[in-house]
């Protein structure tokens, strides 16, 4: 899409395209889903999960399948926003002066592109740990194809799973709260696809730039 196109009426701008929406919910929703799932299986305080979503043996049926869900929509994700969360000199001056965006003193912070610094973090985070809940899974889904002579892999996925899901939850927990209070505004242009020209300066200035062709906002 064009940048002329990214400009819309009644000073909004379009941040996500349709199909880049409904692959996040997907991926997003999937993740719910195995996050609490995996939450029953994984603590005995946490079983009654498994009855919420159907009962344990159909919680351990779909747990695996909608894993592939999430694998497949995140894949997708990642070739959709790659390219775009390569880290730049701008994303390490955005760190060396994380201390003013958990204040949300904005006006003080480099000015962010599409996606800021710690976005990018969160991105890289879902790669890497997709990958291990992706590889493990599979060993503790279909045992019985890893040969005995490779038995180590088993006792490695029993480990790396549920490590790689804590972490995972914890990235989740992170973009919750940067797309909810840090950039008030974010969470809605997930649903709607837009933001309003005011967002876009104050949170994403050189994107904002890059859209409709103007100077960011100078720092302060």
């Amino acid at each position: 899409m064009s940048e002329p196109e990214l400009l819309l009426p009644h000073n909004r701008i379009l941040r996500y395209q349709f199909h880049e929406r409904l692959t996040h919910w997907i991926s997003g929703f999937s993740f719910i889903y195995l996050m609490l799932t995996g939450l029953a299986f994984w603590s005995p305080w946490l079983f009654w999960l498994a009855y919420v979503f159907g009962g344990p043996q159909v919680s351990r049926i779909l747990h695996p399948w909608i894993g592939l869900v999430f694998v497949a929509a995140y894949f997708y994700l990642y070739i959709m926003w790659s390219a775009q969360m390569h880290t730049t000199e701008t994303d390490k001056e955005w760190w060396r002066n994380v201390g003013h965006y958990t204040r949300n003193e904005d006006e003080l912070m480099p000015p962010a592109g599409r996606y800021n610094a710690g976005q990018k973090l969160l991105f890289w985070g879902f790669v890497v740990c997709g990958a291990l809940l992706f590889l493990s899974g599979l060993v503790l889904w279909l045992p019985e194809y890893i040969p005995w002579n490779l038995r180590v892999l088993r006792y490695l996925a029993v480990i790396v799973h549920p490590g790689a899901a804590m972490l995972s939850i914890g990235l989740f927990m992170i973009h919750i709260y940067m797309s909810v209070f840090a950039e008030r505004g974010a969470f809605g242009s997930v649903i709607r696809g837009d933001v309003s020209v005011d967002f876009a300066k104050r949170y994403h200035p050189a994107w904002y730039k890059e859209v409709v062709g103007e100077s960011a906002p100078p720092r302060k």
